[in-house]
């Protein structure tokens, strides 16, 4: 029998005169200005560019409701981070150093999920319904989960087709509905795009792409640019690119250092209307060999 064939699953169908009177929650917002409850985000970058550090102190943040990068979290709530990728003495160490920088969230706040501390299996997979379960259940009262990242977390499915992320998408809407925010983390392809199908950024609210900038150098570690993709409900200055640095302070301790990104839209415009160099050099004042060495660098940091 189909689910759909008996009284008790039949599909709701509401006037609209009565929907809008449905007492349904207001979301709230949980990392202003851009995490809301019940909301799906994505966040990637290409390997070593500090996706995690990036996501990590994210949930220190909410779990704490703190301040991190130009963002404020209204109030501390309970995050649930699990990562299929990083050694745990690596993670741990990790975790140490922020709680020194920015100090420990209460007990229960922020749980965390560690590959190399599972006592009787791997992660589980995201892409089966057993995986899905195995982490549902150990949501608790979590209003943010944190999945880090797509790769170690889904196994089998197929990255470049829609169909491998299918049960996934299916899984996280459920979470949605029970007023859970998801944030993915994942990888940049070779293209710089995030790696796979662009069918996962049908359901997300939010993408954000950290990218190294043209001259960055590798002394200086975790340092990249943030750029807002997609972002519903928001613009202007609230998804205005910047530029991010993990940097220790005069302490040795961890603080980010933030500075306004340099704005690359006008030159990849004008490139994108197959304009030759020489033409772009003259509407930005400069000569080609600027136009090329810009260009380059850009290629070189996606």
């Amino acid at each position: 029998m189909n689910a759909w064939d008996t009284e008790s699953s039949c599909l709701a169908v509401h006037d609209v005169r009565d929907f809008i009177r449905l007492p349904i929650p207001a979301r709230d917002v949980l990392l202003s200005p851009w995490l809301e409850s019940a909301a799906l985000a994505m966040i990637y970058a290409a390997r070593g560019v500090g996706k995690t550090h990036f996501a990590m102190h994210i949930a220190q943040a909410l779990a704490t409701g703190g301040r991190f990068l130009q963002w404020q979290a209204a109030k501390p709530v309970p995050v649930l981070y699990v990562d299929g990728e990083m050694p745990a003495p690596d993670m741990q160490a990790r975790w140490r150093a922020l709680f020194d920088a920015d100090g420990e969230p209460e007990s229960g706040m922020l749980r965390v999920v560690s590959r190399d501390v599972q006592p009787f299996m791997d992660m589980p997979n995201l892409a089966e319904a057993e995986g899905q379960k195995a982490i549902s259940d150990k949501v608790g009262d979590a209003r943010v989960i944190i999945l880090d990242n797509l790769s170690s977390l889904i196994h089998g499915a197929k990255e470049n087709e829609a169909e491998g992320w299918e049960p996934v998408g299916q899984w996280a809407i459920r979470q949605r509905a029970q007023g859970r925010s998801l944030i993915f983390i994942h990888h940049a392809g070779k293209g710089g795009g995030q790696r796979g199908t662009s069918k996962r950024e049908d359901l997300l609210d939010v993408v954000i792409k950290l990218q190294r900038p043209a001259d960055y150098m590798p002394e200086q570690g975790a340092r990249f640019s943030v750029h807002f993709e997609k972002a519903r409900s928001l613009y202007g200055n609230a998804v205005a690119p910047f530029e991010a640095q993990l940097t220790a302070g005069e302490d040795e301790r961890m603080q980010w250092v933030v500075s306004e990104a340099e704005d690359h839209s006008q030159l990849l415009g004008l490139k994108a209307q197959g304009l030759t160099l020489r033409k772009i050099g003259e509407v930005m004042g400069c000569d080609a060999a600027t136009v090329k060495r810009r260009l380059d660098k850009l290629k070189d940091a996606a």
